[in-house]
């Protein structure tokens, strides 16, 4: 009867924190005040994105936090996100934008993984910045995204601590030298790829549906969208408990159930329409056969039926009419009100007329849960949220049925069933990655393999450290040097020559990078006897690594590379056998292995043996910007 039951899920947090910049010593009543005034500014300002959102779990909210310890008094705001990871991203666009259009204010944002804009931009990250020393140094200010950077040496600067151990102390550091932290172009540019397109993409993450619901949810609906998020989280993450209140329904009853159209975000959408269920036979809610073509419709509302069923199964009967508020008592509804009016939230709707009523509920119910919101142990739950609005508001079953022959048409769901292609081309874009162009029949016929070869070595000689190996970031990239003296200076150390030297080798890759022109002299001020202990040492290796060349040439080993002797004409290679055997058993002469040769037909062989599914050889050579063509080759 039940299939892919999903008993729990992670609540994935963001956290919002809005400071208002130090210019004078203020009261704290006084400051509590001027805060109070910036959170009814910015809500009502944003009002119009924000009325008609749906969340999936919680919404955009701001209140009053007092200060403590190092963290001054500011406005701050928490949203469960749930599953919808876009509601995060649009809350990281609302609070860019309340930077921009408020600039004295600053604002810091981090969910369950911390500095998560930082993760979205690691790719361009300085190398001095990681998770250790991240604390306090990453802000939205002005409407861009700021990183106080680091001093190569403590007391370098004289206005850049090493370390931010404060709030407070940020924040000075932001209003005395706003022009020296604003983050990177590359850094910026990963984060606005993100939040790309809103308001207008809001639109886009919506999904209209026809469903087949009892007329208690489409009145509900009607006056709060919002609720649809409620009704497919209870469903989605419904218990043997909870499907108890559904063996016979009391509250939406089956025989009351009528066509209507409900708008979806596309998240809550996919949850409802991916999960398998079959409605207890006693609750009274039948499908068509699978071949009707509402079907879809009736799977759609049966869920959506028994998602709102559970959650006013949750309610007392008699729940306390001490947790309903009336909105319009609030001191601050009036000013709210006159808000929406001057940012032309009402469209030129005419007043008491049905839209302009709809939208007046929608503008209450985002009043009581973002501004005059109540404390979290008086807050009305969803299904008391639902009980209510049935109680007090009345429906007419018969003009709900009038409107069935006018519905809206339903948007496509073939995003749903997603080709391989297509997946790929939404992953490259969500990396900010250009989609490959596809290799014409001629490229493919000559293609150079060269190209393999030449982007491994740029990816051998990029630094390598215990954290991973760099990839190249851009072919045109000016490769990494190698310094010939460091490297000397670290073989004498292995082999022990020289241990009268100071450890240098602990110097991390910012201290190096940081070293003058003068500081690559040392060989030329080294003590002759200096010099030869090292020139000895790498005789004595070339001459060990050459006897190992020598022993391994016979093996299996040996012969499983290609030498460079292999390629020549097949007469010079048959002329030269004997030449080539007398020689490799006196061990005088050995035949260069060709390297790249080798490189480029194993890299094809691992690629080959994937048969054009993700590996190791496709996964290294993308994410080096090389596309090989498909192998044709069986």
């Amino acid at each position: 009867m039940e299939e892919n039951m999903k008993f729990a899920t992670v609540e994935d947090t963001v956290e919002y924190h809005l400071f208002l910049i130090p210019d004078e010593p203020r009261d704290p009543e006084e400051h509590r005040e001027i805060l109070q005034k910036y959170i009814e500014k910015i809500m009502t300002q944003f009002a119009p994105m924000l009325v008609p959102y749906i969340w999936q779990n919680q919404p955009f909210n701001l209140k009053y936090k007092p200060g403590k310890g190092g963290v001054p008094a500011h406005i701050f705001g928490m949203t469960k996100f749930g599953d919808n990871i876009e509601d995060e991203w649009f809350i990281v666009y609302i609070v860019k934008q309340i930077t921009k259009e408020f600039p004295e204010l600053v604002a810091r944002i981090e969910d369950n993984d911390s500095e998560f804009l930082l993760i979205e931009a690691a790719d361009f990250l300085p190398k001095w910045l990681d998770p250790d020393n991240s604390a306090n140094r990453v802000f939205f200010h002005h409407g861009e995204l700021c990183i106080i950077p680091a001093p190569k040496k403590p007391g370098a600067v004289s206005w850049l601590p090493t370390t931010i151990q404060t709030i407070s102390q940020a924040l000075n550091i932001i209003s005395t030298h706003p022009e020296k932290i604003l983050a990177s172009e590359s850094i910026r540019a990963a984060v606005n790829r993100r939040i790309r397109g809103y308001p207008e993409k809001i639109k886009a993450s919506l999904h209209q549906a026809h469903c087949f619901l009892p007329a208690g949810i489409v009145a509900v609906l009607k006056q709060h969208p919002r609720l649809v998020a409620a009704g497919v989280q209870a469903f989605y993450l419904r218990d043997p408990i909870d499907l108890r209140a559904c063996r016979m329904f009391k509250t939406f009853l089956p025989e009351t159930r009528i066509m209507t159209s409900v708008t979806f975000t596309k998240c809550l959408y996919a949850q409802l329409v991916q999960q398998r269920f079959v409605p207890d036979l006693r609750s009274g809610y039948k499908l068509p056969p699978p071949s009707h073509p509402q079907y879809r419709a009736h799977e759609l509302g049966m869920k959506l039926a028994h998602g709102f069923e559970i959650l006013c199964s949750k309610c007392s009967p008699h729940f306390s009419d001490t947790k309903k508020s009336l909105v319009t008592t609030s001191p601050l509804w009036a000013g709210f009100l006159e808000s929406l009016k001057k940012n032309d939230y009402f469209k030129g709707l005419i007043k008491g007329s049905a839209q302009y009523q709809e939208r007046l509920e929608m503008a209450k119910n985002y009043f009581q849960l973002s501004i005059n919101r109540p404390e979290s142990s008086h807050a009305m739950s969803p299904g008391e949220e639902i009980l209510t609005l049935l109680q007090t508001i009345p429906f007419d079953i018969e003009e709900f049925k009038k409107e069935e022959a006018n519905l809206p048409p339903e948007d496509d769901d073939q995003w749903l069933d997603l080709s391989p292609d297509q997946l790929d081309q939404l992953l490259q874009e969500a990396a900010g990655k250009k989609e490959p162009e596809p290799i014409s029949k001629g490229q493919e016929e000559n293609y150079d393999l060269t190209q393999v070869s030449k982007s491994m070595k740029a990816f051998i000689s990029k630094v390598s450290t215990h954290k991973g190996a760099e990839l190249p970031r851009e072919r045109s990239e000016t490769p990494v040097t190698f310094d010939a003296d460091s490297f000397l200076n670290y073989f004498d150390k292995i082999l022990g020559s020289r241990p009268h030297d100071s450890d240098s080798d602990d110097l991390d890759e910012e201290d190096s990078e940081c070293l003058d022109s003068d500081d690559d002299l040392h060989l030329e001020t080294q003590e002759p006897g200096e010099e030869a202990s090292v020139k000895g040492t790498l005789d004595d290796l070339k001459s060990y690594m050459a006897q190992m060349d020598q022993e391994l040439a016979h093996t299996s080993i040996g012969k499983s590379f290609t030498t460079q002797k292999q390629m020549e004409p097949l007469s010079q290679t048959a002329s030269n056998n004997s030449e080539e055997e007398d020689c490799g058993a006196g061990g005088s002469v050995m035949t260069p292995v060709d390297v790249d040769l080798n490189l480029v037909s194993n890299i094809l062989e691992s690629y080959s043996s994937q048969a054009g599914l993700a590996g190791p050889a496709s996964n290294l050579l993308q994410s080096m910007g090389v596309q090989l063509p498909d192998s044709a080759d069986p």
